[in-house]
């Protein structure tokens, strides 16, 4: 069944098994992008579009470092805040990432790969929405490290509603991305600490 972006609650929901993920990853594989700005969390957010910057510390030193980045990179920090995750391995500039989010009946969120941060000290990837995901705009997760060995999370990101639930949800939508950031940086404390 292809999936409407119509806005209707129903368009928003999908019984999503481990083979529908996958064939979602393949319907939106070619996809377009929703928005204009791709790359725009790279530097200024852009105007017209609810803005969310945090940067967390995770930890310390280049273990803390790197076991954060490979966490963001292989899409473990997605898994283990609550999501279904289908990638083709880690996150590719221009990959395509189908994300699961409810038990049973799911939010589909499909997205597609910007860029990857990959520097000594900083490493991570942004990705923005295609077709059917409930939002238009960019997400950003970067690690980063100090001179000082300190190990941070940065997220930063901004959106609009792109389905008419999420419009008439206004403020609610807000507070929902707001908990699934915290959930994000809580997925890779837990990472870094374990």
């Amino acid at each position: 069944m292809p999936l409407a972006s119509g806005g209707r609650w129903d368009d928003l929901r999908v019984r999503l098994t481990a083979g529908d993920m996958e064939a979602a990853l393949a319907r939106y594989g070619t996809a377009d992008l929703t928005y204009a700005p791709v790359g725009a969390t790279s530097g200024d957010l852009p105007p017209g579009y609810g803005h969310t910057q945090r940067r967390v510390r995770i930890g310390a030193g280049a273990e803390a470092f790197d076991r954060a980045a490979d966490a963001v990179l292989a899409w473990e920090m997605h898994r283990r805040s609550g999501l279904a995750v289908a990638a083709e391995g880690r996150a590719v500039e221009g990959g395509t990432v189908v994300l699961g989010l409810g038990k049973g009946l799911k939010l589909l969120i499909p997205c597609r790969v910007v860029y990857v941060v990959n520097e000594s000290a900083r490493r991570g990837f942004a990705y923005g929405t295609l077709p059917d995901h409930p939002e238009q705009g960019e997400e950003a997760f970067v690690v980063t490290q100090d001179e000082d060995g300190s190990v941070w999370f940065e997220i930063k990101a901004f959106s609009r509603p792109g389905a008419l639930l999420v419009r008439w949800a206004g403020p609610v939508g807000r507070a929902i991305q707001s908990v699934a950031t915290t959930r994000y940086e809580r997925a890779l404390s837990s990472i870094v600490a374990s």
